[in-house]
């Protein structure tokens, strides 16, 4: 698996490429205002050159436009300006940028992913949610989707009426199992007693399928669950997009995804020094360093 670093602070890029583990970078608008509130008078153009510099991996930049003609034009701008600094330059374009505050349509990312794989201008399809948007990317020629896996989770457990930063922490695993388990217990009674047809009742029963469906996105449980159901399907028809999970908010959701068949993780810097660390093994460093004895010391002299 593939690892991008989920950041644009160049000085985050640039120490987890000193790591030897770093395959490319992933930035979005969100990241980008975070990094420049802490500089004065930025040169951003200048600053996005840096960060591409700083890798030699893909480098994935985010178009701000809402329609198919604006985001195929700033993206053409954003490949032009910046791929020749190291070529390599990825172009994230939203699988579906319509909402309330906007007059476009549902398709104009796929539009625009398609017109730009004709011009040979690659593409991370971001903001994907289930299968079945991943799916239409990968039609529409994109090189990487994005299934943004923690908050495929924190949506989900938003449902059964959970908080984010309140019922649980802004970086917890969302493990399905404890949902379901807890579905089960809240529907036993319904059916624990019934017996052949009235059990085939329950198929029907509003209020099991109300609980069922508040519990998972279209029979999806976890964000590590879409990675893997991605990764089935493109499988199964021979695509060759790459599923790129995102969104990750700890080192054992990165397992999970890397279990599910990820071909690349993008990774916030913090989960990334999360990674290396375990309490066993900072005590296996005190305990041999207590152990050696002289002689083997020596060898080093």
């Amino acid at each position: 698996m593939k690892i991008f670093v989920d950041t644009a602070e160049i000085d985050e890029i640039k120490e987890a490429n000193s790591w030897g583990i770093l395959d490319g970078v992933t930035t979005n608008p969100s990241l980008i205002k975070k990094a420049v509130k802490k500089r004065e008078n930025i040169n951003m153009e200048d600053y996005i050159k840096e960060i591409c510099k700083a890798v030699d991996g893909p480098v994935s930049l985010e178009v701000i436009g809402s329609n198919r003609d604006e985001m195929v034009a700033q993206a053409e701008l954003l490949y032009d300006k910046f791929n020749p600094v190291n070529n390599n330059v990825v172009v994230k374009v939203p699988i579906n940028t319509s909402s309330p505050e906007t007059t476009a349509g549902k398709y104009e990312g796929l539009k625009a992913l398609k017109d730009l794989s004709s011009k040979g201008i690659p593409t991370n399809t971001t903001l994907i949610m289930k299968p079945a948007q991943a799916l239409l990317a990968a039609k529409a020629g994109t090189q990487y989707v994005s299934p943004f896996a923690g908050r495929i989770d924190d949506f989900i457990r938003n449902n059964v009426g959970l908080t984010r930063g309140e019922d649980y922490p802004k970086s917890a695993y969302h493990d399905g199992d404890w949902i379901r388990h807890a579905s089960y217990l809240k529907l036993k009674p319904r059916y624990e007693n019934l017996e052949g047809d009235d059990l085939a009742g329950i198929y029907f029963d509003e209020e099991v399928n109300k609980v069922k469906e508040s519990i998972s996105d279209e029979g999806i449980y976890t964000g590590a669950a879409v990675v893997s159901s991605i990764n089935r399907i493109f499988s199964n028809y021979e695509l060759d997009t790459a599923v790129l999970a995102a969104s990750l908010r700890n080192s054992r959701q990165v397992r999970e995804v890397a279990e599910a068949g990820a071909d690349v993780s993008t990774i916030p810097f913090h989960v990334l020094e999360e990674m290396i660390d375990h309490y066993k093994t900072e005590q296996g460093v005190i305990n041999f360093s207590e152990d050696v004895v002289p002689e083997y010391e020596g060898i080093f002299r």
